[in-house]
């Protein structure tokens, strides 16, 4: 259920996360004199923070569509007066979002996106994120605030064997996702209902036979991660939403604006890789009839074409990665890729 705010601002008290590869994104950001900048994916405010703290007089625009982290933004604005504006949604909330505090187009001049689940999402068992703490099959980043939107237990529990498969192949990119399906659906014919981060753990566990998969880093990494992952994007509809952020930012960058993107995975770096190439999709790969795409891409009167001319210039010749001394001080960092480019028309 969606958490008035005095609620949710009592667990704000100290935010949890260590924001990523944050010297780079101020490098390529440029924080300076009277600029505005919108933090598209403000989690607890890692990014946020050192902004402010590095350009005095800038104004930030801190979005997120978790509730929790819209409390962290609250905090921050009492923090930094008149120079915070806290605003809960997802990306394709924007437009109207920046309509009510009177964000014109072309108006902004920096934005970042730091993409995928946050630390505090997943150190927090009760919104089902995470494979190594117990907590219900939620996993949805909106918490409560759209209620009719289903949960991974929802889908676990009413997809066809054959969108299970599609969702974790596609979205997971497992080698062993047709078992994993075939496991699921097995499951309800022994009426065994999944509805724990723990029962799903096992039971992908139970497909792997004693395999024992190693992360980046050759650590042992749990068999059901990229099952997680997948649930995740798919409840989320995280692909579609980032292409659409996407374009959203370049609609609201003045020219010579900046963007800063950190992914963590594949599938996150090829939509922004294709945008900044130039060669745009109308909707990310969804073959799935559970999932509807929630907006068009349509803005202002404008459809997108399939394939375009570049609109950014690159800052980065080839994808940046973080420094061994980060990934051992913060192994959340591993998989991050950042990639700045400014808009030239």
């Amino acid at each position: 259920m969606f958490q008035p705010l005095s609620l949710v601002r009592k667990f704000c008290s100290s935010a949890p996360h260590v924001p990523v590869m944050v010297q780079e994104v101020l490098h390529f950001l440029k924080p300076e004199g009277n600029q505005t900048i919108l933090d598209m994916t403000f989690g607890a405010g890692g990014h946020s923070r050192r902004i402010l703290e590095q350009a005095p007089n800038v104004k930030l625009l801190a979005l997120d569509r978790d509730p929790v982290a819209f409390g962290y933004a609250q905090k921050l604005a009492e923090e930094f007066p008149n120079r915070v504006t806290p605003l809960l949604g997802r990306f394709s909330e924007v437009p109207e979002l920046l309509s009510l505090n009177k964000i014109r187009q072309n108006s902004i001049d920096a934005i970042l996106f730091d993409f995928g689940c946050s630390s505090m999402q997943f150190d927090t068992p009760s919104r089902g994120f995470s494979v190594s703490h117990n907590g219900p099959l939620d996993m949805r980043m909106d918490s409560g605030r759209f209620p009719e939107d289903p949960t991974a237990a929802d889908v676990l529990a009413k997809a066809t064997e054959e969108d299970l498969y599609k969702i974790i192949k596609v979205y997971g990119e497992e080698k062993k996702a047709r078992k994993i399906a075939r496991a699921v659906i097995e499951a309800r014919y022994l009426f065994k209902t999944l509805s724990t981060t723990e029962d799903l753990a096992d039971l992908v566990d139970s497909v792997f036979s004693g395999e024992i998969r190693l992360d980046k880093l050759q650590r042992p990494s749990h068999n059901a991660t990229k099952t997680f992952q997948a649930l995740r994007i798919f409840v989320n509809n995280e692909l579609n939403e980032i292409n659409y952020g996407l374009i959203i930012a370049h609609k609201y960058l003045k020219l010579g604006g900046r963007v800063v993107t950190l992914t963590f995975h594949s599938l996150e770096d090829t939509i922004v890789k294709r945008h900044l190439l130039g060669n745009l999709i109308a909707n990310t790969p969804n073959p799935l009839p559970l999932k509807y795409s929630s907006h068009s891409f349509d803005v202002d009167g404008q459809i997108v074409k399939e394939v375009m001319e570049s609109n950014w210039l690159s800052l980065t010749k080839h994808v940046l990665v973080p420094k061994y001394e980060e990934v051992e001080n913060n192994p959340r960092s591993r998989s991050a890729k950042l990639r700045a480019a400014i808009r030239v028309k």
